[in-house]
């Protein structure tokens, strides 16, 4: 909380008890500290962001689901049901970017997010341009998306072994079958397809598909590709599909045809 209060004014425009904006950059927040959400709002206003709050779980989980916001907040902590619950929910129905905030020290938290489809976490406390860089990178990492999908055509398809990733549906499919990735996920596996049978470091994997430089105690990309790993299961023979290379990066083995 110190690091917001060089920041507050006097501004608190959002609406805090319904979920209709009309801004473009429409963040919704959900937590049960209120003055923390003040202090967000008021931080996050003058950067050009239309914000509200919802402080309890089932409101912000409604309002996440409407289709009303370009991003969401959201906390692990929540009175009545869980952060993860809501984000299991939200990802039952919405593609919405999610930013978790995770208490300081509580890495399972920050894995468990991330396994479950968030998009990125955010340690409390924390300064509040940080919490800017982590927005505004999740909206590049958005729109490069848009402008990917609108570009490509089908005969940009990769296929790799067993897999077949299409840029333009932003699908992948194995063995006849789609499988179901977050946008995170897909975007780490077109840039591993894309080198099949080359190592790719983890500070190249960071900085294409979570759009920021890749620091000391960040555990995230080895995350999302655990996960991605779990998804796919093994190649052919049961040979690891995404090699991990020690203190280099990973490796895609199955080289493209």
């Amino acid at each position: 909380m110190r690091y917001f209060r060089a920041f507050r004014n006097t501004h608190y425009l959002a609406d805090h008890f319904g979920c209709k904006m009309l801004a473009m950059n429409r963040i919704l927040v959900i937590d049960d500290d209120t003055e923390l959400c003040e202090l967000l709002i008021d931080y996050l206003q003058p950067e050009g962001f239309a914000v509200s709050a919802m402080h309890q779980a089932r409101q912000g989980l409604a309002c996440a689901l409407s289709g009303e916001h370009d991003l969401v907040v959201l906390d692990v902590m929540l009175p009545g049901m869980n952060g993860f619950d809501v984000l299991r929910h939200i990802r039952a129905g919405s593609t919405v970017p999610v930013l978790m905030l995770t208490a300081r020290g509580e890495e399972i938290d920050r894995i468990i997010g991330l396994e479950m489809g968030a998009d990125d976490y955010l340690p409390k406390p924390f300064n509040p341009r940080e919490l800017l860089a982590r927005i505004r990178a999740i909206q590049r990492r958005s729109e490069a998306r848009r402008l990917e999908a609108g570009q490509q055509t089908r005969a940009e398809q990769l296929t790799v072994g067993d897999i077949r990733l299409d840029p333009g549906t932003r699908t992948v499919v194995q063995n006849g079958g789609n499988v179901e990735l977050t946008t995170v996920e897909f975007s780490l596996l077109h840039e591993l397809l894309k080198t099949a049978g080359q190592v790719v470091s983890r500070e190249e994997l960071t900085e294409k598909v979570l759009d920021r430089k890749l620091s000391t105690f960040d555990r995230s990309i080895d995350v999302h590709v655990s996960s991605l790993r779990k998804k796919l299961g093994h190649a052919s023979k049961g040979r690891e599909r995404i090699k991990t290379i020690r203190g280099v990066g990973y490796l895609y083995t199955q080289a493209a045809p």
